[in-house]
């Protein structure tokens, strides 16, 4: 098993035709995360009971991957190993992932295969807006690689594939979960102005454990990108994630909430990090649902809209209910706050 995440034995990636527009296909058998080989082994740990899901066998599974494939469309679902797969899939929800299959990262928690992506594929705007509406979503979630060898970090990119999806389901309502565009000027303006109905980005860890498990990010220019998304556009929610399991402790969990709050962050989820293969970053517990169920608890009394805080939960784990629940607890304080005089 090791072996099979450690190296990619397809010729292709995800799909074979899926490559990016003038990117060579990786070869078989080349190492995903050839900047981990040299690392030494975290042996992976036996998961609990309430971690466990089953393997996929839902009819809808294969249909939902075969149109992916068909219009060669790359999923994080797949590229990041998710446990929730067969479920989502089930209900034909998949997140999909743009710019392409190979990221300019190289965290220590995350099974997206690093290396030197190829060019942007212009088409995939509207392979995205056709999978979208052959799919028949109500509520679909976008991400990405990391894209640093881009002048902008691909957020024009994205902006275009918010385009395509509205133009070909415009009732579709479109989550985006994006890179943290560092140093890229301009990045959380140019997908302010493409509105999408939630802006998504992820601070993954407490910031004391940036340097080991995001060494290529900085903590506070995530909260500024989530602060400045809010500030150009009050109307989209916003939404960050957190892993848990890392090393982190409960009091630090607490502080990212708060500044979470201060950049007016409406929706947290929390999940249980699962350690991809022996070289990435080894987990330090599998935090047990009663704390998970305690975290929620403080989450919501610190005044978020929403909050996903389960062992299995991820960004975007029943994205399209917890929409639906979001914009209803919007609504549901704007009723009952004091008038203005």
């Amino acid at each position: 098993m090791t072996t099979r995440l450690l190296i990619d034995h397809r010729a292709g990636g995800a799909f074979p035709d899926a490559a990016t527009a003038g990117a060579p296909a990786p070869v078989a058998g080349a190492l995903r995360h050839p900047e981990k080989a040299h690392r030494p082994d975290n042996p992976i740990q036996r998961k609990p009971s309430w971690i466990r899901v089953k393997a996929p066998t839902h009819a809808v599974y294969a249909e939902t991957r075969d149109l992916m494939r068909r219009n060669k469309l790359v999923t994080v679902c797949e590229e990041a190993a998710c446990p929730n797969i067969g479920e989502c899939w089930s209900q034909r929800h998949a997140t999909m992932m743009i710019m392409g299959d190979t990221c300019t990262r190289a965290c220590s928690f995350c099974n997206v295969r690093t290396g030197h992506p190829g060019a942007l594929d212009t088409d995939e705007p509207a392979r995205v807006g056709d999978a979208v509406a052959k799919l028949g979503l109500r509520h679909v979630v976008i991400t990405s690689v990391d894209r640093d060898d881009l002048a902008d970090g691909g957020a024009g990119h994205f902006a275009a594939v918010i385009r395509a999806v509205r133009e070909s389901a415009p009732d579709t309502t479109v989550e985006v979960l994006t890179p943290d565009f560092l140093r890229k000027p301009g990045g959380a303006e140019t997908l302010a102005e493409a509105r999408p109905d939630v802006f998504s980005h992820n601070l993954e860890t407490v910031p004391g454990l940036y340097p080991t498990i995001r060494p290529g990010a900085r903590y506070y220019q995530s909260l500024r990108l989530l602060d400045s998304v809010k500030r150009l556009q009050p109307s989209i929610f916003t939404k960050s994630g957190l892993m848990v399991g890392l090393g982190e402790e409960r009091a630090e969990i607490m502080q990212v909430m708060d500044d979470l709050r201060i950049a007016d962050v409406d929706f947290l989820t929390l999940g249980q990090y699962l350690q991809p293969t022996v070289k990435h970053a080894a987990i330090d517990r599998f935090v047990t649902p009663d704390e998970f169920s305690d975290y929620a608890s403080l989450a919501r009394a610190k005044g978020f809209l929403m909050v996903s805080a389960t062992p299995l939960t991820r960004s975007s784990y029943h994205a399209d209910a917890d929409f639906a629940a979001l914009r209803a607890a919007r609504e549901a304080k704007l009723a009952t706050a004091p008038a203005l005089a």
